[in-house]
């Protein structure tokens, strides 16, 4: 990266940082927010997350170097918020722990916190907030360095999840393969399809979220005969791929069509789709046809691929 592009890069984070500073009020020096310094806060919200903690593990958790965490404590066990002593179980080792006068300040600082926060997000209508907890969570996914317990989660359809799955249809596959509008059209013919069944038993859609964020797709719907199913619109996300996240939604998608009395299922995809065509397979698919087809763009091999349940 070169000097010039750099700077004004740092120089857009620094403006962010200042106007971020000045919206939550970590600037403000009124009696109400003065109390506790933000280092002070820290600790008593770290403490009141559990009955005890290792002095060394907090000073971990916050980045504290031995010298200024010793201080912190002492400030706040002098103020009666707080008391250290020696583990039991390791005398070399020292405990840490509210009191019940430090839980009440907590509480109290959580209220004031909450309230304020509350009050931000009040100021924007539901898809603006939604916005920036989305900014907020993309920030912190890239920034922060600890290894984080992502949780998978499958689930129905809802409101506006259909037009996700044709926008990112179209993005992903124009990004990653240069398909061009016809293939966004043709998803977009498939999710009409779908929806003007509403309401048929026999078929399903699911989205997969990761930490709340869709990253994938999959819907069974009827197919060319009351025996055969279709799987369609499998999709991952960057995000989710690796995961095993493509493997749980077509597993979801076949338990589906055997509960409600399928007897087969197909599906279709082209030949550059490896790792969709991988799932396929140790799903149990086998390959019954394929032809050359305009690949949206590119020239690419049509498969047909069909699993007897």
């Amino acid at each position: 990266m070169n000097n010039s592009r750099l700077t004004d890069r740092v120089a857009t984070v620094r403006a962010f940082n200042r106007l971020y500073t000045g919206v939550i009020g970590i600037l403000d020096e009124g009696p109400a927010d003065a109390e506790y310094s933000l280092s002070e806060a820290r600790v008593l919200f770290e403490l009141a997350q559990q009955d005890q903690l290792h002095v060394s593990d907090l000073r971990k958790r916050l980045d504290l170097d031995a010298g200024y965490a010793s201080r912190l404590l002492a400030r706040l066990e002098g103020r009666g918020l707080l008391v250290r002593e020696r583990s039991g179980t390791d005398a070399r080792r020292q405990l840490v722990f509210l009191t019940d006068e430090g839980r009440a300040a907590f509480a109290d600082l959580n209220d004031r916190s909450t309230q304020q926060i509350g009050g931000l997000l009040e100021r924007f209508p539901d898809e603006d907030q939604r916005r920036l907890l989305g900014a907020m969570k993309t920030i912190t996914a890239l920034v922060d360095e600890r290894e984080q317990d992502h949780t998978i989660v499958l689930r129905a359809l809802r409101p506006g999840d259909l037009g996700w799955v044709v926008h990112r249809h179209g993005t992903l596959y124009a990004h990653e393969y240069g398909w061009d509008e016809r293939f966004e059209t043709l998803v977009a013919r498939v999710v009409a399809d779908f929806a003007e069944g509403r309401g048929n038993p026999r078929q399903a859609g699911w989205i997969a979220e990761l930490d709340g964020e869709r990253v994938g797709s999959i819907f069974c719907m009827p197919g060319p005969d009351e025996r055969t199913a279709k799987l369609r619109l499998l999709l991952l996300e960057p995000a989710a791929r690796g995961r095993g996240v493509g493997k749980r939604l077509v597993r979801e998608c076949i338990e589906f069509a055997r509960a409600h009395g399928y007897a087969a299922m197909e599906l279709w995809t082209v030949s550059v789709l490896d790792a969709a065509r991988g799932i396929y397979q140790r799903a149990g698919f086998e390959l019954v046809g394929e032809e050359p087809t305009d690949g949206f763009g590119p020239t690419v091999t049509s498969q047909t691929w069909r699993l007897e349940l």
